[in-house]
């Protein structure tokens, strides 16, 4: 049986103020994701299995993503050996886009980043929204 490879985001509507921050140089932002990985419960990582963190300017696509998980989420998983990792991409212009200020962007990158986490676990988008991770 053939895994079916998934992939799942997070947008949300730019905020009402058009007083939004200018973009952050890549390495900031990458310190940030970082941040925010770190901060994931140790809990968490210990369930994490053969996924990468990609840090981007913006989706080629759908610009407006703020992330995308593209992979096999791990409810799904059976034979699994050999499979090319999973991928989080998180996206540098559209979440710099969505915040008033840098306090604002650490807090959407980290909640970005546990999104889609959550997806990797197979937490999907109405749960994540129950939770108060959409």
């Amino acid at each position: 049986m053939a895994l079916l490879r998934v992939a799942v985001c997070r947008r949300v509507a730019p905020p009402p103020s058009l007083a939004v921050m200018d973009a952050v140089e890549m390495a900031r932002f990458e310190q940030l994701v970082g941040q925010a990985m770190d901060a994931v419960p140790d809990e968490l990582w210990a369930q994490f299995d053969n996924v990468v963190v990609l840090v981007e300017d913006a989706h080629d696509e759908e610009p407006d993503l703020l992330g995308v998980y593209e992979g096999i989420p791990l409810t799904e998983r059976e034979d699994y050996g050999g499979a090319t990792p999973d991928v989080i991409r998180i996206f540098r212009l559209p979440l710099c886009a969505v915040a008033e200020d840098e306090e604002h962007l650490v807090e959407e990158v980290y909640v970005t980043v546990v999104h889609e986490f959550a997806h990797h676990l197979g937490i999907d988008d109405d749960r994540l929204h129950e939770l108060g991770w959409a």
